[in-house]
């Protein structure tokens, strides 16, 4: 069996170990579109040839592959689906892990299966490392999608942690969309509420009391982690944020909260270079976010 992927990132690396791990038959090929790039392409190039995937000069070079997954950025993936679907071959599957909305999925659907495709909606809902090792497919996803026996039974054979959530494609997308609304949205008001706690010179009143008032989330660690996530992901979070205020403001809710979650994740994931990795909790947490929030000042307002 041999599996192809669109996008090459965390996600799409994860998978590719964790499958690789279980079953060494597979093989694999994979296009990133910083492989265009002459200052990415080799950092790029050299994550796939050490995990033994074949490079792929276009989409064009997927062509072989039984399955392929579609692992981009949310702002990315119907682009990158139009570059893939002149290429796809009669009965080739599509598997859509991107954090888009339900109308953005049923789009992708409808360009796959014009081009004679089959696809399959996947949201993946928790990180794909854990603990510093990867889940991979085994991470917990949803499956939406009209598939054929054989299609579910090789799933189950690679021992994905799946749950089919309906016959259309858009239904798992939802789920993950709306649920994002919360998790990201809980990593922003954290983030946000600190560095104020920070700015009015009030940080150590406020984390007593939120750990007083919120016992069960474990402060300070959890606040690290949530200043973890934004800093190495808001970038990526943020296009997905603005997925969910599309699906929200579908429904005839108000998408500007995820919009603005949004403009705090981009504000956050913008500070890599300039900004702690995290929040330390072991010695003057205190001191680490004030560095962040002196990173973020300079950036101007979210």
């Amino acid at each position: 069996m041999h599996i192809a992927f669109v996008g090459f990132g965390e996600a799409a690396r994860a998978i590719r170990d964790s499958l690789g791990t279980l079953d060494p038959s597979l093989s694999f090929t994979a296009y990133d579109i910083l492989l265009d790039d002459s200052q990415t392409a080799p950092a790029m190039r050299a994550a796939m040839e050490e995990r033994s995937v074949g490079v792929a000069a276009d989409c064009a070079g997927l062509t072989e592959a039984d399955w392929i997954i579609s692992a981009v950025t949310a702002d990315q993936s119907l682009v990158a689906l139009q570059s893939l679907a002149p290429h796809l071959t009669q009965g080739q599957w599509v598997i859509d892990i991107n954090s888009v909305s339900p109308d953005r999925k049923r789009e992708s659907a409808a360009l796959v299966e014009k081009a004679g495709g089959h696809y399959l909606d996947m949201a993946v809902m928790a990180p794909v490392y854990q603990n510093g090792h990867p889940r991979g497919h085994r991470t917990p996803v949803l499956l939406a999608g009209a598939m054929p026996p054989g299609m579910l039974d090789e799933i189950d054979r690679l021992e994905f942690d799946h749950r089919i959530v309906g016959d259309e494609p858009g239904r798992a997308a939802a789920i993950k969309m709306v649920r994002s609304l919360f998790v990201k949205g809980l990593e922003a008001i954290t983030v946000e509420t600190l560095l104020a706690a920070q700015a009015s010179g009030c940080f150590e009143e406020i984390l007593s009391s939120l750990s007083v008032s919120y016992p069960g989330l474990g402060w300070p660690q959890f606040a690290s982690y949530e200043f973890e996530r934004t800093l190495k992901h808001g970038k990526r979070r943020a296009a997905e944020m603005r997925e969910s205020a599309a699906t929200v403001a579908a429904l005839g809710l108000n998408g500007r909260l995820a919009g603005e979650i949004a403009n705090i994740q981009e504000a956050m994931g913008g500070l890599a270079a300039d900004a702690p990795a995290q929040a330390d909790t072991d010695g003057d947490m205190s001191g680490t976010v004030a560095a962040i929030l002196s990173a973020r000042l300079k950036s101007g307002p979210a």
